[in-house]
């Protein structure tokens, strides 16, 4: 199948097939956490939401958020800027949650490791082209599976909850660091410069919109992450407080 240059890229619009992907983890995300909070802040009984396919199901959200996160950087014109938009946003959620109190405070959750990630491979872009993309992306998604099994665990280390190593009294209610999933983000960005491919131009098949709201749903995933839980919570809160 053909491919399209940058310059056909502008003309023929968005590339589709990262819309439909982040547009399908919004909704599993909003089920995901409509599901949490029946259980855990409603008092619903939900026996099968529990290990291991709650955490089979969060995994499958926030590691294709970060994928195709890092598949969008070589898209970006501005990756510092993008850096800063979330880790301001992840300052806000900290911020919000800790005022609210609804939950445990969100603390280096998902939207400060995109922040992170993106703002590192920003800074190292240069030498990260020079590696072959399919080494890249063999060795980070490696390096993800032996890091994931570090301990979850307290270390007596402080100060370092950001990199992955969380101290004693350390608390999230969303917890992504550095370590393990900066690897997972770098294979994105890997797997993105192998699908250019050596002519460096872009599938054509990416292009396809086959469900347009789908695909506009995950445009602006980042304004549903930010409202989904407020709207949950509240829809909760005014179902149980009439029962």
């Amino acid at each position: 199948m053909g491919g399209a240059s940058a310059a056909d890229a502008a003309s023929r619009g968005r590339i589709g097939v990262f819309d439909l992907v982040r547009g399908f983890s919004v909704i599993s995300m909003v089920l995901f956490h409509l599901c949490y909070d029946l259980k855990f802040i409603a008092g619903a009984q939900l026996a099968w939401f529990a290990p291991p396919l709650q955490d089979v199901w969060r995994c499958s959200i926030s590691w294709t958020f970060l994928f195709v996160a890092g598949c969008m950087f070589p898209l970006s014109r501005d990756n510092l800027r993008r850096a800063a938009e979330y880790g301001t946003v992840a300052l806000a959620i900290w911020i919000v949650t800790s005022v609210a109190a609804v939950d445990v405070p969100i603390s280096f959750g998902i939207i400060y490791c995109m922040a992170a990630c993106t703002g590192i491979v920003a800074l190292t872009d240069p030498v990260l082209k020079k590696i072959s993309a399919r080494w890249g992306m063999s060795l980070c998604l490696l390096l993800f599976a032996l890091t994931w099994s570090i301990p979850k665990t307290i270390y007596p280390v402080p100060y370092l909850a950001w990199l992955g190593f969380p101290s004693p009294g350390f608390v999230s209610g969303d917890y992504y660091p550095i370590i393990p999933f900066f690897f997972m983000y770098l294979a994105g960005y890997f797997a993105a410069h192998i699908a250019k491919g050596i002519d460096k131009t872009v599938p054509s098949w990416a292009y396809a919109n086959p469900i347009p709201e789908l695909a506009s749903l995950g445009r602006h995933a980042l304004p549903f992450y930010l409202l989904h839980q407020p709207i949950i919570l509240g829809f909760l809160e005014l179902v149980y407080s009439v029962r």
